[in-house]
């Protein structure tokens, strides 16, 4: 037996404490290993394949691949709307005319660079809170999210963190601030980066989406894929040369974008994505809004989180402490064994001097 609880206490000893939120993980955890591995994705397509392969006569292939590649090539955009195989060669890929206008493409090189810098901005609020929060949750819980321990060391350990509350009241205003702060550092980055994303893609990133889900609804003779208009397959690219008597010749070479086809999926998902995180940190920031200016509500969604603590505690611990110390008590009930964290909860109200109304 004690050899069972010996082994329970070590495995349980090892278990994270939450100092976050399942929305903040998704921000800070989720999306930057999802950046990192379409980063990973695009560069070994980019590097490990051919990502452009270009036609031309009479010039070597790797030359105008690598020049094409380096410098940009485009697109007429009035020929995405033309029939293909009569009108054009392939969408937006047609003749070219003088004042033609040309659609140019020069981010395909750099997307495995991008992507891994949103990365970087999207862990960067996560690496900012654990600078900040510096162990004080895994300290203050000393080891009671679990119920298996002797009734000597309980009792010793909530006697020390009713004094540390007691000791320390009304100082961790500045504690709360912090990481909600940087729960609204993420809205802002993922608007910075929806924005930036519709500035490196020329304005097409922010109805990209919205394209994608009503080209459907698109009469026929009017519609072309806005996948391949942002992340077109085949391009032109014009290369010059001298000629044989120093003359100067320009050819004209059809470029395929095999790459083109990692990003236009990349990036439809990633569209999306950003979306919906968008709308869910608003709602976050919105209801930590709730939490700040209105205090009556701040009882109720302590009893929701632990819902062995009477409303009656929750009620007279919180009209006792102010919005530091009642965030920290929230963060305790996600960590601590819940019949340990009620214990707790009813000899801080003891200490305090707070007598619990009787339930109605």
């Amino acid at each position: 037996m004690f050899q069972l609880l010996g082994g329970l206490r070590v495995y349980f000893q090892y278990q994270p404490i939450r100092t976050d939120n399942a929305v903040f993980r998704l921000h800070n955890v989720f999306t930057t290993v999802l950046l990192l591995t379409c980063s990973m994705i695009i560069t070994a397509s980019q590097y490990v394949g051919k990502p452009i392969m270009c036609i031309v006569n009479g010039i070597p292939a790797n030359v105008v691949n690598t020049f094409c590649w380096i410098t940009s090539t485009f697109t007429m955009p009035d020929a995405f709307a033309r029939e293909v195989g009569k009108e054009v060669a392939h969408p937006g890929v047609g003749p070219e005319f003088e004042g033609t206008e040309k659609k140019y493409y020069t981010y395909y090189q750099w997307v495995c660079f991008v992507l891994f810098f949103q990365a970087i901005m999207c862990y960067t609020p996560k690496f900012l809170w654990d600078a900040f929060e510096g162990g004080l949750l895994r300290t203050i819980v000393m080891g009671l999210n679990i119920g298996v321990c002797h009734q000597d060391e309980k009792e010793k350990k909530k006697d020390v963190i009713i004094d540390y509350l007691l000791r320390h009241e009304r100082t961790h205003k500045l504690y709360a601030f912090r990481y909600w702060g940087c729960e609204l550092l993420c809205l802002v980055n993922i608007i910075l980066q929806m924005w930036m994303m519709d500035n490196f893609f020329n304005g097409e990133f922010m109805s990209y989406g919205t394209r994608v889900l009503g080209y459907s609804e698109v009469p026929q003779e009017e519609r072309y894929d806005p996948m391949i208009y942002v992340f077109p397959r085949m391009t032109k690219c014009t290369f010059h040369k001298f000629g044989a008597s120093g003359s100067i010749q320009t050819h004209d070479s059809l470029c395929v974008l095999p790459l083109n086809i990692v990003n236009e999926k990349t990036y439809i998902f990633l569209w999306f994505w950003y979306i919906i995180l968008a709308v869910v940190l608003t709602l976050l920031v919105m209801y930590r809004l709730v939490i700040i200016f209105m205090p009556a509500v701040r009882p109720r969604l302590l009893h929701a989180r632990s819902r062995t603590l009477s409303l009656e505690t929750a009620v007279a611990v919180s009209r006792r402490t102010d919005l530091g110390d009642w965030w920290l008590l929230y963060m305790l009930a996600r960590n601590m064994d819940p019949l340990i964290y009620r214990e707790l909860m009813i000899d801080l109200v003891k200490r305090m001097g707070e007598k619990i109304p009787p339930r109605a």
